[in-house]
């Protein structure tokens, strides 16, 4: 005996990994044909965010999902950049009225006013945090010299060598980088 799968359960199950999100070229990589995606958003199953990305709209929403969302409006090569790597933890009391995205190549589509793109050289050095890609952690809090309080970039530099994020090498970088 055989199970049938079904599209909706492949899509969902992509989109649990990707906080709610699944794009046409990720369904279509699992085996789900580009053409049933408009179909599945036609009967219920999923939100049409933009072209080529979904939201399976019953999956529980976290603090993540507009991150996620960012990342998967640039496409591929994109990271999150500077002060959106220190809101994601919630560090130096930073809420940024957009979401920083750094990426490698020229962006043609149109995006919303929330994501702000930075263009950096295509071998710059990227990590996840939380399965999204991101600048490291030191890059990231040196990134935002000047634009917020050295005190706080060193709380935010604290916090995050307690919680695991900064090698030490790093935690001296960013010490000695921070320095008047």
């Amino acid at each position: 005996m055989t199970v049938k799968v079904r599209y909706r359960d492949v899509v969902r199950e992509i989109a649990y990994d990707n906080y709610g999100y699944v794009t046409t070229k990720d369904a279509t990589d699992a085996g789900v044909p580009a053409i049933e995606m408009p179909k599945l958003a036609a009967r219920g199953g999923l939100t049409n965010v933009t072209y080529g990305l979904y939201r399976v709209p019953d999956i529980p929403p976290t603090r993540f999902d507009q991150f996620a969302e960012a990342l998967l409006r640039v496409g591929d090569g994109a990271y999150l950049h500077g002060e959106s790597v220190l809101a994601l933890f919630g560090l130096a009391d930073v809420n940024p009225r957009r979401i920083r995205v750094a990426v490698p190549r020229r962006v043609r589509a149109k995006l919303p006013d929330f994501i702000e793109l930075t263009q950096v050289p295509a071998d710059a050095r990227t990590t996840f945090y939380e399965g999204l890609a991101s600048q490291p952690m030191a890059e990231a809090i040196l990134e935002c010299r000047g634009r917020i309080e050295t005190e706080r970039l060193l709380d935010a530099a604290r916090q995050t060598r307690q919680d695991g994020l900064l090698t030490t090498t790093e935690w001296r970088q960013v010490r000695k980088g921070l320095r008047p």
